[in-house]
């Protein structure tokens, strides 16, 4: 019985999945250049939403940090403290940590990597997990990748979101809180002080550590957005 009511929760996950992915019109773009261009109006609205919802959130932090008087509002702490885990911030009282942390990402970058992790949405970890960029996780939990790599000696598999939406949102957490991310916050801060515009193009340069391809990847992201026009969507 276990095993049939299992089955049945997988069965409504996988078809609430199925259905909350790339629309089927989509599927039957036969042109490619079409299919490029539909791509973008799929997914840069949603990059922009996250993106302002990150700003949003950012505003706000900042706001509190200039309130003279917020050590003495517990709600400010507990919101502070609530921020700081989630994207990882050690010190709640370091106005510069958040700022490095929470901040958007230049939507050519988010494309070019969109793009290129799902094939142009067309990849099966879009059609059945609605992940768009390659999210693992450390367990036996999400889809089974059809080849694993020889050299990573620990169980993963990708990541099953709910939507395409939940996808966007875990893409950009993790480049603003992963380790390994470190250089893109910091060049893109830096950028911020100087009042200059921190694009696609520029963050392409620090995102060797995404993939196994490394130097290789850099490249290939930055000859997407180029090819591709997408330099003009970073405001």
């Amino acid at each position: 019985m276990k095993k049939i009511i299992s089955l049945l929760i997988f069965n409504f996950l996988l078809f609430t999945v199925l259905n909350a992915a790339f629309p089927d019109w989509y599927y039957n773009i036969r042109n490619i250049n079409e299919q490029k261009k539909a791509f973008v109006e799929i997914m840069l609205p949603l990059i922009q939403t996250e993106n302002k919802n990150i700003l949003n959130l950012r505003k706000k932090i900042i706001k509190i940090f200039n309130d003279p008087a917020f050590l003495l509002k517990p709600e400010k702490i507990a919101f502070l403290a609530k921020e700081a885990k989630k994207y990882k911030i050690k010190n709640i009282l370091n106005r510069d940590e958040f700022l490095k942390k929470i901040d958007t990402i230049p939507p050519s970058l988010a494309l070019a990597q969109a793009a290129i992790e799902s094939g142009w949405g067309k990849s099966r970890f879009v059609k059945l997990a609605n992940n768009l960029f390659g999210h693992w996780e450390y367990s036996n939990n999400g889809l089974s990748p059809k080849d694993r790599y020889s050299s990573i000696d620990i169980n993963y598999s990708l990541k099953i979101f709910p939507s395409i939406e939940d996808s966007i949102k875990a893409y950009m957490l993790n480049l603003n809180r992963n380790p390994a991310y470190k250089e893109f916050r910091n060049v893109r801060y830096f950028y911020k002080l100087k009042n200059k515009k921190f694009t696609g193009l520029i963050a392409a340069t620090t995102m060797e550590l995404y993939s196994q391809k490394r130097d290789e990847y850099v490249k290939l992201l930055q000859k997407m957005i180029i090819q591709n026009h997408w330099e003009k969507f970073d405001k």
